[in-house]
């Protein structure tokens, strides 16, 4: 006599069946012990049992006859996909027609079977089980990703908040610090230059004073880049101002267009436009091998527009997506914060950086409090 079949392997399905015939169900339970599927089947017969069932016991999948008393099986599939759960949710029919059969799936309905190919009740049922199990992996994926990427967009929102109050604070001590012993040796030079005759004294004292200017303006092009208080005069003049320093430092020809004057645009837009072009500036210089930049800046129809373009000799597909592109990264990260988007394009002909936020809600009550705060006075430090 041989040994029964093992199921140990196979997993125990409790299935809730909605039919209103008797000889029907017991059908569908010996087609499931023909098929020696591990299984537990309820029957129910009307909407309220059901509802009642599902709310208070756990089942792996619904079948249901779709001509029932009263109402279908799509009214009870459209009861079901109402509750707060996720149940495959099978039409067993001894006649439905192909028209019916297409909305139900449309609709949203695991699979359908009719009576008459109970053979394949199990398959059914185990693909449908399997199907289900898939969309709740890939919805629990989908919602850990979601999760992943909002703790990295505030990592990255608080690491540039940190970095921005850093800068702040290492362009505080060098003026305060710094800048006030530079300038108190300027003024005891100045003092031992009055006071001495001797020419070799003068020769080493206008040495002297040539490289404390040097240090001086070096100090007041570290604090700009650090915090850029010409941004108190509003963005065209930061744009203006960073272009010619950019243009004195590296002789390539910059063009700013402008389409005003001056453009209104709140303080925590502003830094992440002049940090954009600061960016795009620096990348120039050290890959684009181009001879000339243009920075247009535009508020037409309430968005802000800056692009900074060079004729360089551009950058590849795979340069742009390398994983240590920090700078655009950091730059993607900023536009996103205030509502805004950053694309860049390159070709052989050059590389085009173009920053884009709407002006009417991209304002961050959050940034704002920091457009506040008291500017840095970087003019002489005397």
């Amino acid at each position: 006599m041989s040994a029964p079949p093992d199921n140990t392997d196979k997993r125990f399905v409790r299935i809730l069946h909605l039919e209103d015939s008797r000889v029907d169900h017991a059908l569908v339970k010996f087609a499931l012990q023909r098929s020696q599927l591990a299984s537990e089947v309820t029957l129910v017969d009307t909407l309220d049992d059901l509802r009642r069932e599902l709310e208070t016991a756990h089942y792996d999948i619904v079948l249901a006859d779709y001509h029932l008393p009263g109402f279908t099986g799509m009214d009870a599939w459209d009861m079901v996909r109402e509750m707060p759960m996720e149940i495959p949710f099978v039409i067993l029919s001894g006649a439905i027609g192909e028209t019916a059969a297409v909305d139900a799936m449309h609709r949203g309905v695991s699979d359908y079977l009719l009576k008459d190919s109970m053979h394949r009740l199990s398959h059914v049922i185990e693909r449908a089980i399997e199907i289900s199990e898939t969309r709740r992996a890939k919805a629990a994926a989908d919602a850990e990703l979601a999760e992943s990427r909002r703790r990295l967009a505030e990592l990255a929102e608080h690491l540039q908040i940190s970095i921005e109050q850093e800068r702040a604070d290492i362009a505080r001590e060098i003026h305060d610090d710094i800048g006030g012993a530079l300038a108190a040796v300027k003024l005891d030079l100045a003092w031992v230059g009055r006071h001495a005759q001797q020419d070799d004294i003068q020769r080493h004292l206008g040495s002297a004073m040539e490289m404390l200017q040097h240090a001086l303006g070096a100090s007041q092009r570290i604090m700009m880049n650090l915090r850029p208080p010409i941004l108190d005069q509003g963005l065209v003049a930061a744009v203006l101002w960073l272009a010619a320093s950019f243009e004195r430092r590296t002789g390539l020809r910059v063009v700013v267009r402008r389409s005003s004057e001056q453009l209104d645009v709140p303080r925590e837009i502003q830094l992440v436009a002049y940090r954009t072009a600061q960016e795009a500036l620096t990348n120039v210089s050290k890959h684009a091998n181009a001879s000339a930049v243009d920075i247009d800046l535009s508020d037409r129809e309430g968005v802000l527009t800056l692009e900074v373009s060079d004729n360089g000799q551009g950058l590849d597909a795979q340069a742009l997506r390398k994983a240590k592109s920090f700078g655009l990264l950091g730059l993607r990260e900023r536009a996103a914060k205030v509502g805004g988007w950053l694309d860049v394009s390159s070709s052989p002909r050059g590389t085009s950086v173009i920053l884009s936020v709407p002006l009417t809600s991209s304002s961050n009550p959050d940034n704002a409090a920091h457009a506040d705060e008291e500017p840095h006075d970087q003019g002489d430090f005397v």
